[in-house]
């Protein structure tokens, strides 16, 4: 389990780093390949991530990383059927919170980085696909290497991201059961308050323990 935290926070991360500077053509594959190396890279020269300052990783994240994130689409897959129930606004809040709790959950985690390495698969696509998956593996210093895929959809503004997979387990799949046993007990503001009061608790936690 730590070590999933570790790598969903290497994938969560990696949506965000050197976002502005990707050109819009770029390839689902090269722009993930290049984005994984950067925020390795920047994980381990970051003297704050590596002491596990959740403060810079978060600063990091929410200034980047929306541009090739589609957390709406990430969190409306979570909800599924619930979210057409959904308000705008609840729609708005839920997506928010649930951007919130991943960052928080795994930003801690990167401070574990030192030596891996992503080796990225060739991509298996046709030019006119508008979603695909990006394959990849972390090799790790000592084991066998991670699988960690992504699921990659071209929108008007770009490729974006809304689905990883590490060790076989899809992000939005593991979130998805969760999800709806919390709607089925207070609906979907039950489930925005219960996300809340996960951010608030993972907030007020020191930086070396959330993980």
């Amino acid at each position: 389990m730590k070590l999933m935290k570790q790598l969903l926070a290497m994938a969560t991360i990696a949506f965000a780093t050197a976002a502005q500077a990707a050109p819009a053509a770029e390839a689902p594959d090269a722009l993930v390949k290049r984005i994984s190396q950067d925020v390795i890279d920047t994980a381990k020269a970051d003297k704050a991530i590596q002491a596990g300052d959740i403060k810079r990783v978060t600063e990091l994240v929410e200034s980047k990383i929306l541009p090739y994130v589609d957390f709406q689409r990430m969190t409306s897959l979570a909800a599924g059927r619930h979210w057409r129930d959904a308000t705008p606004d609840q729609q708005k809040q839920l997506a928010a919170e649930f951007r919130t709790l991943l960052i928080y959950t795994y930003s801690g985690a990167l401070s574990q980085i030192k030596n891996e390495t992503v080796e990225f698969k060739p991509l298996r696509a046709d030019p006119a696909d508008t979603e695909v998956e990006v394959r990849s593996q972390v090799n790790v210093a000592r084991g066998e290497p991670v699988p960690l895929n992504y699921r990659v959809a071209k929108t008007p503004s770009g490729w974006k991201i809304y689905d990883i997979n590490v060790l076989g387990a899809w992000l939005v799949e593991t979130y998805k059961s969760s999800f709806a046993s919390e709607i089925s007990k207070g609906g979907i503001d039950g489930l925005i308050k219960t996300l809340q009061a996960k951010n608030k608790a993972l907030a007020s936690r020191p930086a070396a323990k959330a993980k």
